[in-house]
């Protein structure tokens, strides 16, 4: 044989045999008599034909001939376990295509774990869970704003009965006492915001 074989000249070229063979019907590389394949001059066909903004880099060494992942995507990845709670695998720059692939698979794994525990009911929705103490808590200040309005007269008719028939207890006044010590419980209650995070 003169020259390289098909799969020869394709890991001299670093592409597949196939490419190779496509290559070789579209008549871009020089062959010898016997059919092999003259490498320096089909290297130089190959650079005269074809067209750099359509072809594939090589794959970096060391990568596997797995292509870079950007940055970007890795730290979006990375963000979002991170927020689950997860511990991210260390990704530098040059991370590959298995090495996203993995944190995905990591992330679908929380993904499927949240919504058993969903369905199981040991999570709720968060704005429902909102909306629900919202409503609690609005009840509880209306039941307190009304109170003073339903015992102001059962309290000033028993202090009445403790301090005898001398001194008088107004149920209106004793009704207004209650209701300004009620509203400043209320106003220091309402500072206090629940945390669900």
């Amino acid at each position: 044989m003169q020259g390289m074989s098909e799969r020869q000249y394709a890991a001299h070229v670093g592409l597949s045999r196939g490419a190779i063979q496509k290559a070789k019907t579209a008549e871009r590389l020089v062959l010898h008599p016997d059919g092999s394949i003259d490498a320096a001059a089909s290297d130089a066909r190959r650079a005269e034909t074809t067209d750099l903004s359509k072809s594939r880099p090589k794959a970096a060494a060391g990568s596997g001939g797995m292509k870079p992942v950007p940055a970007a995507a890795i730290a979006a990845v990375g963000e979002t376990l991170r927020e689950s709670g997860v511990s991210v695998p260390e990704v530098g720059e040059g991370a590959t295509y298995m090495k996203a692939r993995t944190a995905n698979e990591i992330m679908k794994a929380q993904e499927r774990k949240l919504r058993l525990q969903k369905q199981k009911g040991e999570l709720v929705d968060r704005m429902r869970a909102e909306r629900l103490v919202f409503r609690l808590a609005r009840e509880e200040r209306e039941a307190w704003v009304t109170w003073p309005a339903r015992v102001a007269a059962m309290m000033a008719a028993e202090l009445q009965a403790e301090i005898g028939d001398g001194n008088r207890v107004e149920a209106a006044l004793m009704q207004k006492v209650l209701e300004t010590h009620v509203r400043a419980q209320l106003a220091s209650l309402a500072e206090i915001r629940p945390r669900l995070g």
